[in-house]
């Protein structure tokens, strides 16, 4: 017996060392850690539990037989986050690079299934140069069995990558159907074709970084959340994220004890600015209406013309999406739209309430918006709305133009209680625009045009420049004082915690993708 448990002792040394002291020091000179440290900071100290630990490829050409090593660079398992299970899978790139196996596949794919039995997140730590070339359409068909469970997954359990090393071509598309990517400056990269093959195609030089670094995919593309200067740092906050959500969409997320009476918010009465035509920073108004003016920002370096993220209310967790009347104007355009559908519907997966805080003056005009999509990506955001069944409360701050105030989760769209600032004003467009085209005639026949002008303006202004027409159709369920907004909303939320909605039974819709 003693042999048998030193042999034991031996291959889980072997299994852990991955691919030997080597290429961890090289790993490490690259400002990367391991795949078993990564998960050491993501976890509860303890509680990972790994499986297949001793899983080795299958392949015997071009001289793999002879290179066999524990584990087939990647590390599976399940661990606990703040002593709430999630299932793991951390690539190790000291071994072949990280690449993808038909053995490493089924191993990551086991997990899976089982997060999906339990009912548990799934979260990935992505570092690997790709398909293992010496298995060929194994590997291919490896990569397509990950990518079917991430989509039956989706909806089900939350789903969470980390991009911490390359990610390239077809392994691109597992990190892209979850719910949430991150990565790292420097070291992460994300790209369908590396450089040198851009370059022999297009014939256009780009380092990776311009091609597939964090900052390209987090201000350009939108395909990555959050982007960090360390791993570190960036586990971390995968933690942080996990604290907002549930188990699985049948779950509610934590709730956290929050004690500290309420109280009206004096400083919520002045952020709005008397020019209604003035910027302002509505993530000021947000921190105000959450716990501890803690803020979770998600995506906030793309399409900042709105805001979207996480915060507690009472404890409960919320998602919160704004115009950014700080960018421009907080008009709504094609990347805003998708961004804005996106974190929606995640909300709504995963029975998250939202809370909507409008300052639109409607949506971006332009050929380039009108030749991108707009229609088609504006519809989006629409279709999330209408779709969504969890709590739904809209505060209007401010302007509510057009077909972006349809948008916005109105009254009309199945918002459950709609409030308003006094400072709201809900109209078909712009004071300007509109009196120019009601009164057309009457302005150019007058012998005093601008007079004309100015006072139909004022008519106008005093008309549909405040919320009162819409509360007088219930349009708004109440003109609220803005100091009370959080005390309205919490009261809100209690209200709607026992809402049931549903939609017509079907296979799915057809969102406008």
């Amino acid at each position: 017996m003693n042999n048998k448990i030193e042999k034991l002792i031996e291959l889980n040394r072997l299994a852990e060392l991955g691919g030997g002291e080597d290429r961890i020091n090289s790993q490490h000179k690259k400002g990367k850690l391991t795949a078993r440290e990564r998960l050491e900071i993501l976890l509860d100290p303890g509680s990972f539990v790994e499986v297949d630990k001793f899983v080795v490829h299958q392949c015997v050409d071009f001289g793999m037989s002879e290179q066999k090593i524990l584990g087939d660079g990647v590390v599976v398992g399940f661990g606990q986050i703040d002593g709430r299970d999630v299932a793991v899978f951390s690539q190790d790139f000291t071994v072949f690079g990280g690449s993808l196996s038909e053995m490493h596949a089924k191993k990551i794919c086991k997990i899976m299934d089982m997060a999906m039995k339990l009912g548990i997140p799934i979260i990935g730590l992505n570092d690997s140069g790709g398909a293992r070339i010496q298995e060929g359409v194994s590997s291919l068909g490896g990569y397509a069995e990950i990518f079917l469970r991430n989509t039956l997954c989706s909806g089900l359990v939350p789903q969470i990558s980390a991009v911490l090393g390359p990610c390239a071509g077809g392994a691109v598309y597992s990190p892209a159907i979850t719910d949430f990517i991150f990565m790292v400056r420097n070291t992460s990269y994300m790209f369908v074709t590396g450089p040198n093959v851009v370059k022999t195609v297009t014939h256009e030089e780009v380092t990776f970084d311009e091609l597939g670094g964090a900052d390209v995919h987090a201000r350009k593309s939108g395909v990555v959340h959050f982007i960090y200067d360390d791993e570190e740092s960036c586990l971390k906050d995968i933690r942080r994220l996990v604290s907002y959500i549930p188990q699985n969409c049948d779950e509610e997320p934590p709730l956290y004890e929050y004690t500290k009476p309420e109280s009206k918010i004096p400083e919520l009465i002045n952020i709005i600015p008397e020019n209604p035509n003035l910027p302002y920073d509505v993530k000021d108004i947000i921190k105000y209406i959450i716990d501890y003016n803690e803020f979770f920002e998600v995506q906030s370096e793309f399409a900042p013309n709105i805001v979207v993220g996480f915060g507690r209310i009472k404890g409960r967790s919320v998602g919160i999406i704004a115009n950014q009347p700080a960018v421009l104007a907080g008009v709504l355009d094609i990347n805003s739209s998708i961004k804005g559908a996106r974190f929606v519907r995640f909300c709504d997966a995963f029975n998250i309430p939202l809370i909507v805080l409008v300052d639109v003056p409607g949506f971006m005009p332009g050929t380039d918006q009108e030749w991108g999509g707009i229609i088609r990506n504006g519809a989006k955001l629409l279709y999330a709305f209408c779709e969504a069944t969890v709590p739904k409360i809209t505060i209007i701050l401010r302007k509510a133009y057009g077909g972006a105030y349809d948008v916005m989760n109105s009254k009309h769209i199945r918002g459950d209680f709609n409030f308003a600032w006094p400072s709201a004003e809900i109209a078909v467009m712009g004071p300007k625009g509109a009196v120019e085209i009601i009164f057309k005639r009457e302005i150019d026949n007058a012998e005093n045009p601008e007079m004309v002008l100015n006072n139909k303006l004022q008519q106008y202004i005093d008309k549909f420049a405040n919320p009162f027409v819409a509360a007088e159709k219930g349009y708004i369920d109440e003109v609220i004082f803005p100091d009370e907004t959080r005390i309205k909303i919490i009261k809100a939320l209690e209200l709607t915690r026992t809402k049931v909605d549903k939609n017509p039974r079907k296979k799915h819709g057809n969102i406008p993708l």
